[in-house]
């Protein structure tokens, strides 16, 4: 299929929402609409914060979902799509709502034998000493929520106490996970094949929110430093990780790699930046794939995937 595919379809691009990570997904949307709009589609760009939004989806063909955060990549928005009989981009109900919770997605690749850090679910009664004498220093993260919002590091009770109280704030049931000291890299999924990999490197102590979308001393190397073994093993990671949830169609995985050269499984976002400074776009012109091109794989594997739920 080219990129005529999308000649003269109506297409809905869903973007902003209610969730934190609405300003990205305005952006994200944004870059969607045009890009589909240059390829020859009638784009109707539809934000849920609006009153009266569903009806705006009849006629419609096919929806490009770019909701970032809960209500959007947690199953809820996809649900309402599989009721309407709407075929749509991305993952289904189950993988969505599964890897939007990282306590359960932690839970499922342990039992699937992968690995990533230790963790614990807090609680307000917590013996903050002992956490931190099991697990050492660690990284404090609210469950539901996306683009390392609400996360800090603690190495000490105290700081422990604080970074759970921060993310307590975002209504969501708060874990800890032990900090790995190593490079940050995330693999781009597409189909059944993984884009090359992305290196990052920040100049804070861990890639939080700033560090992704607002300070200009993160890097990204892709292709990455690793060679073609270290590359063929994290791409195979990846996409095992993947698939453990149930994804499908594409999606992004976050690695981090220890002293061990162990490969540690940080998260999986089923709905990532689409932002023109993005990480998918990035790995995937690295692979030879233009936005529009891009966007005509995901349009393909959705439509297979739909068709085969």
């Amino acid at each position: 299929m080219s990129a005529s595919a999308f000649e003269n379809k109506t297409l809905a691009v869903m973007l902003g929402g209610t969730a934190s990570e609405r300003a990205i997904s305005l952006e994200s949307g944004e870059n969607v609409a045009s890009a589909l709009e240059g390829a020859g589609a009638h784009v109707l760009r539809v934000d849920p914060a609006e009153p009266g939004w569903p009806e705006r989806l009849e006629g419609v063909e096919f929806v490009f979902n770019l909701l970032h955060g809960p209500g959007g990549e947690d199953g809820t928005v996809q649900g309402l799509f599989e009721l309407m009989k709407l075929p749509y981009s991305g993952c289904g109900v189950l993988s969505s709502a599964l890897t939007m919770d990282k306590i359960r997605t932690k839970l499922l690749w342990q039992g699937a034998g992968l690995f990533t850090p230790p963790s614990r679910v807090l609680t307000p009664d917590c013996d903050w000493e002992a956490v931190i004498g099991e697990l050492g220093a660690v990284f404090v993260k609210p469950a539901l929520e996306g683009s390392s919002l609400g996360m800090s590091k603690a190495t000490t009770a105290q700081q422990l106490t604080a970074a759970y109280e921060h993310a307590a704030g975002f209504d969501a049931p708060v874990m800890v996970e032990q900090f790995v000291d190593g490079p940050e890299y995330t693999v781009a999924v597409l189909g059944e094949r993984a884009l090359p990999s992305i290196r990052i490197d920040v100049a804070g102590e861990f890639y939080d929110f700033d560090a992704k979308y607002r300070s200009d001393e993160t890097r990204f190397t892709c292709p990455s430093d690793l060679n073609d073994v270290d590359e063929r093993a994290l791409a195979d990671v990846a996409l095992a990780a993947f698939r453990a949830v149930g994804g499908e169609v594409w999606g992004r995985v976050d690695v981090i790699r220890d002293a061990a050269q162990q490969w540690q499984l940080l998260e999986v976002n089923t709905i990532p930046g689409m932002t023109s400074h993005s990480l998918v776009p990035l790995a995937a012109k690295v692979a030879g794939l233009s936005l529009t091109q891009l966007l005509t794989e995901i349009y393909e594997h959705s439509m297979e995937a739909r068709h085969a739920d």
